[in-house]
């Protein structure tokens, strides 16, 4: 009788929480995705949120950073378009998502033609690789 009615009191614990999922994320540009549990009605924002907290403690690569207004996540088997943040996780009923950053804006003139960023040309960069070439012409095997 006792046994029940720990059972019914971790059931009803279970059940306030919500059912949880295990999810995994694949982060565009690293090698494997990242799996981790949340509560169905989790938020997208604190999914996000827990996934580049996760993605740092691991030392992924590459460095993403930890300001979560930076990234979207998709569910690629629903719909092309990001999830919103205030959505529930669990509301999709999927469990495989993409974390990506959010597209950058361009700049652009007053003609609306996109404005390249200025780059200083490094002086000398080339000299180096024709110096490697012309050392290294008389190392060649000659093929039979």
């Amino acid at each position: 009788m006792l046994l029940q009615k720990k059972k019914s009191q971790a059931a009803a614990a279970a059940a306030a929480k919500g059912n949880r999922l295990l999810i995994s994320i694949t982060v565009l540009g690293s090698a494997g995705p990242i799996r981790f549990v949340v509560s169905e009605g989790e938020l997208v924002a604190a999914v996000i949120d827990t996934a580049l907290k996760s993605y740092a403690r691991e030392g992924r690569l590459p460095v993403l950073g930890t300001n979560l207004d930076n990234f979207v996540l998709y569910c690629p088997c629903a719909s092309t378009e990001a999830l919103s943040p205030w959505e529930t996780i669990g509301s999709l009923g999927f469990r495989n998502f993409m974390l990506c950053k959010k597209p950058q804006e361009q700049k652009t003139d007053d003609a609306g033609k996109p404005v390249a960023p200025i780059t200083r040309k490094s002086s000398g960069s080339g000299i180096w690789k024709s110096w490697f070439h012309k050392s290294h012409n008389n190392l060649k095997v000659p093929s039979h």
